[in-house]
């Protein structure tokens, strides 16, 4: 199945050095859902600190959001935006022949929609030894330096549940999973419901996802590319840019940065590669950014 990320909130100077699958779901900018910012600042955020694992059960007691397209019980999840990338794998469990059908909203530290994984993101997957029926899809996501936490919102939508999962019978399963002949029987459909049950593991790794939430550098590119954006336009005010050094910077020393960013950035060590670039231009570096955008490119 196509995964159809929404990448939103990137720094259009890096649009460029965004991997092509990434990059071309921003068409699906439409898609994400209308929530208002006061809805988002009145809900209860569940910390995650990875590593962890999170079961939530959301049933008639909570919380709810009901606007637009949004029906039904939410789960609301901090997450720190310190750790380096983060690995989020969703799972929604089936029970008996009922399921949540989950999206995903990701809001950066200002609470500003960042990334948008719909209901398709999340496909059925079937039973296993230790395993049960469930929805189940993994997101990768980048927080840009300097933000303290992002937030991830799960819900289900009116849509949704009009619609019905398709499963495979455990008979049927487990005669495929010992090796026996599948019988001919037929397979449940799930009803989608507005509760269920999800399971949330996230871990934390130094290496750079799929999915870059918040701003790296501040806005230098033409205004067509705002158009990712969704939610509110108004970035942060940038830092006052240091001040450039008389002397350019020595040959041995463009060459000995530029080599360091290019070795991060191939590691996977995109913060090293960040904090290389923004020493070497505070020393005057002219290439180093140039070197930066076509190492992660490549």
């Amino acid at each position: 199945m196509k995964k159809n990320l929404l990448s939103l909130c990137l720094s259009p100077s890096l649009l460029a050095a965004v991997p092509a699958g990434v990059n071309a779901a921003q068409n699906d900018a439409n898609t994400a859902p209308a929530i208002s910012s006061q809805t988002l600042r009145n809900l209860s955020w569940t910390p995650l600190v990875p590593p962890v694992t999170q079961d939530v059960t959301l049933g008639t007691s909570s919380v709810e959001i009901n606007q637009g397209e949004i029906q039904g019980a939410v789960g609301a999840f901090a997450l720190p935006a310190d750790r380096g990338s983060l690995e989020i794998t969703l799972t929604s469990i089936a029970t008996g022949k009922t399921v949540y059908a989950p999206n995903v909203l990701v809001l950066d530290e200002q609470m500003r929609p960042a990334a948008f994984y719909p209901s398709s993101y999340f496909p059925y997957q079937k039973p296993g030894i230790v395993s049960s029926d469930r929805l189940e899809g993994t997101l990768k996501l980048t927080p840009a330096l300097g933000q303290k936490q992002i937030y991830l919102l799960v819900y289900t939508t009116r849509q949704d549940l009009a619609d019905t999962t398709q499963m495979v019978n455990p008979a049927k399963a487990f005669a495929a999973g010992v090796g026996n002949a599948v019988p001919d029987i037929l397979d449940p459909i799930a009803r989608h419901t507005p509760t269920g049950t999800l399971s949330l593991k996230v871990t934390a790794e130094q290496k750079t996802g799929n999915v870059m939430i918040g701003q790296i550098f501040p806005s230098s590119a033409p205004a067509a590319a705002a158009l990712v954006v969704v939610g509110s336009t108004q970035a942060p005010a940038p830092a006052a840019a240091p001040a450039k050094p008389s002397e350019p910077m020595l040959s041995d020393s463009e060459t000995y940065f530029n080599d360091a960013i290019k070795k991060a950035v191939k590691a996977g060590d995109v913060d090293k590669a960040l904090k290389l670039l923004d020493e070497a231009e505070r020393l005057g570096s002219k290439t180093a950014r140039k070197t930066f955008i076509e190492s992660v490119k490549h």
